[in-house]
């Protein structure tokens, strides 16, 4: 069975970048003395899916942040060229949630990181989430892209932890109940 997990930060209003998906104001907070538990959560990932917009966020950053296999779901980029240095290491589709989890499942993944605001949406959407991190960030951005945007109903959460850094983020560790 595969579970789906996600890792995230916002601000404090909600939002996860700019609306021209800048993220300097979370940038500005990287302590590198503060690893936010990001280590141990990815330790028993499989893979990575995130979004198109997550994907050419991370193509910004000096070096490619990630070990694990990353499919990026988009409708838009089924089949862009792959920069050389990600050759066997990043894969499109267009496939939807469900269909998505049906393939990773027979190639036997179990554990897999969702990443990129619409797409977590999308698998909230689907009943597609077992648990969210989120790190809150102390800065009001007024504006962006919000981490949530509109559901078909209510998704409930309980509380698992919550932890404070001395940077001042907030990490709260939530199970979706469905």
């Amino acid at each position: 069975m595969v579970t789906t997990h996600v890792f995230i930060a916002a601000s404090l209003d909600g939002y996860i970048a700019r609306q021209d998906g800048d993220i300097d104001w979370l940038l500005q907070r990287d302590d590198p003395a503060e690893d936010h538990g990001y280590a141990e959560f990815i330790a028993d990932k499989d893979w990575i899916v995130m979004g198109r917009g997550s994907y050419e966020k991370v193509l910004t950053f000096a070096e490619w942040p990630y070990d694990l296999p990353v499919l990026v779901l988009s409708r838009q980029l089924t089949d862009p060229p792959v920069p050389e240095a990600l050759k066997g290491k990043v894969q499109f589709s267009r496939r939807a949630p469900k269909e998505v989890i049906e393939d990773l499942a027979a190639q036997n993944v179990h554990r897999v990181y969702i990443d990129g605001g619409q797409l977590i949406q999308s698998f909230l959407r689907e009943g597609l989430v077992a648990d969210i991190v989120i790190t809150t960030v102390p800065v009001l951005l007024g504006s962006g892209k919000p981490l949530f945007g509109n559901l078909l109903q209510d998704v409930d959460l309980t509380l698992l932890s919550s932890r404070s850094f001395p940077s001042g983020l907030v990490q709260s560790h939530y199970r979706v109940m469905s």
